[in-house]
C-alpha cells in the first residue's frame, strides 16, 4: 500500500503494492515537449471548447460507444476483475478523478488506444492481454490513462476528423500537397504524444524493467526467454547510427506512414528519460500541477519543444542529423560530405588526383 493510499478506505483507491502517488499531477509533467507544446497551444486558443461541442454532434463517438458496449466486453469487478484494479490504480496514482470505461476486444493482434470527445475510452485487445504478464500490462494501463489525463483522445478525434474532412476537398488543386502537409504534421505529434504517454505509463507501473519487457514482447512476441532487454537496446542504437544518407532517407520514409514511433526507439526513449533528472524531481514529488496549467506560456512552450529538436539534431548519431549539423556549423565541403555520405568515392590525395595534360604528356614521352 503506497503512504497516500493508507488514509483511503476501500480496495478500489489503493495500489496493489506500494507505489507513489501524484496528487494534482499535470500533463505537462512527462509530456514530450513537441506534444506539450500543441497541447498548449490548443488549450490556449479562446472559444476551442465551443468549437469542440459544436464538432462532437458530426462525430461517430456515440456509434463507437455503442459498438464496444454491443461487440466487446467491459471491465468491471465483475469481468476482467484484475485489469480493473489496474485500471483504478493507475487512476489513483495519476490522480485522474473519473475512471474511464475501458474494454477488452476480440482481437488477435495486440493492441491499445484511448479515444473519445465527451469522456475517453480504454479498449484493450485479447491478443494484447494474453500477450504481456499483470506488471507489463500496468504499464500499458496506465499509458493510457495519460493518454486520458493529456487530453490526447479529444484532440486526436477532432485532429483526425479534420483531416477526413479535408480529404473530401482534395480535389481543389494544390489540396492534396496541403492535405500531405496536415497529415505529416499529424502523425508527428502522434508520435510524440506516444512517447508522452509511455512515461505515464512508467510513472504508473514505476517498474522500467516491465515497461522495457512489454515493448520487446509487441515486437517480438511472448518469447521473452529468448530476448534480452540490453540486446534490444543496441538495436535502437544501431538504428540511429548505422548505415549512410541513403539509410537515413529510408529511416524517414518508413517512419512519415506511422502513428506510433518504432518500439526499439521507444524503448530507448523510455530508458533517457527513466535515468534524467525530470524523472527523478517527479519521483520526490516536485512537478508542476494542474491548478498552475492555466498559467503555462504558449511562448515558453514552443521554445522547449524548439530546444528539444535542436538537442536532438545535435546529440544525434545519424547520418543526416550529423550532415545537418555540421553544414549549420559550416564545417568541411558540402559537396564531399554528401558524396561520402551517399557512398560515393572522394578524392584525399594527391595520388587519387588525375594527373594534368602536361603531366600526362610528360609520362607518354
Amino acid at each position: 500500500m503506497s503512504d497516500d493510499g493508507q488514509e483511503q478506505s476501500g480496495h478500489e483507491n489503493v495500489p496493489s503494492r506500494q507505489r507513489r502517488r501524484f496528487p494534482e499531477i499535470s500533463s505537462r509533467a512527462y509530456e514530450h515537449p513537441a506534444d506539450r507544446s500543441a497541447l498548449v497551444a490548443l488549450r490556449k486558443l479562446s472559444g476551442f471548447d465551443t468549437v469542440f461541442k459544436a464538432l462532437s454532434g458530426l462525430l461517430p463517438e456515440r456509434s463507437l460507444r455503442l459498438l464496444f458496449l454491443s461487440d466487446s466486453v467491459r471491465v468491471s469487478d465483475q469481468q476482467f476483475a484484475h485489469l480493473n484494479d489496474m485500471l483504478r490504480d493507475a487512476c489513483y496514482i495519476l490522480d485522474l478523478e473519473k475512471v474511464p470505461p475501458m474494454y477488452v476486444n476480440q482481437d488477435p493482434q495486440p493492441n491499445a488506444m484511448c479515444i473519445g470527445l465527451d469522456e475517453p475510452i480504454i479498449v484493450v485487445t485479447t491478443g494484447l492481454v494474453e500477450l504481456l504478464d499483470e506488471e507489463e500490462m500496468r504499464a500499458v494501463i496506465g499509458h493510457e490513462v495519460g493518454h486520458a489525463l493529456s487530453g490526447h483522445s479529444v484532440y486526436r478525434t477532432i485532429l483526425l476528423f479534420l483531416t477526413n474532412l479535408a480529404l473530401r476537398v482534395a480535389w481543389i488543386p494544390l489540396g492534396n500537397l496541403a492535405i500531405m502537409a496536415i497529415v505529416t504534421a499529424l502523425r508527428e505529434w502522434f508520435r510524440k504524444s506516444e512517447l508522452s504517454a509511455d512515461r505515464a505509463g512508467l510513472l504508473v507501473g514505476q517498474d522500467l524493467q516491465a515497461s522495457m519487457r512489454g515493448l520487446m514482447k509487441i515486437a517480438g512476441g511472448n518469447h521473452l526467454h529468448e530476448m534480452n532487454v540490453d540486446a534490444f537496446l543496441k538495436q535502437a542504437e544501431e538504428y540511429e547510427q548505422g548505415g549512410d544518407l541513403r539509410d537515413s532517407v529510408l529511416k524517414i520514409l518508413n517512419v512519415l506512414p506511422r502513428s506510433h514511433p518504432f518500439t526499439t526507439v521507444r524503448a530507448a526513449e523510455l530508458k533517457k528519460w527513466a535515468e534524467s533528472r525530470d524523472y527523478q524531481r517527479i519521483m520526490d514529488g516536485h512537478y508542476p500541477r494542474r491548478t498552475e496549467d492555466k498559467d503555462t506560456s504558449v511562448t515558453d512552450s514552443f521554445r522547449e519543444s524548439a530546444a528539444s529538436y535542436a538537442s536532438n539534431v545535435k546529440n544525434s548519431k545519424d547520418p543526416l542529423m550529423k550532415l545537418v549539423t555540421d553544414i549549420a556549423g559550416g564545417a568541411g565541403d558540402l559537396g564531399d560530405r554528401v558524396r561520402r555520405g551517399f557512398g560515393g568515392r572522394t578524392s584525399t590525395s594527391t595520388k587519387d588526383r588525375p594527373q594534368d595534360d602536361t603531366e600526362t604528356r610528360r609520362d607518354e614521352e
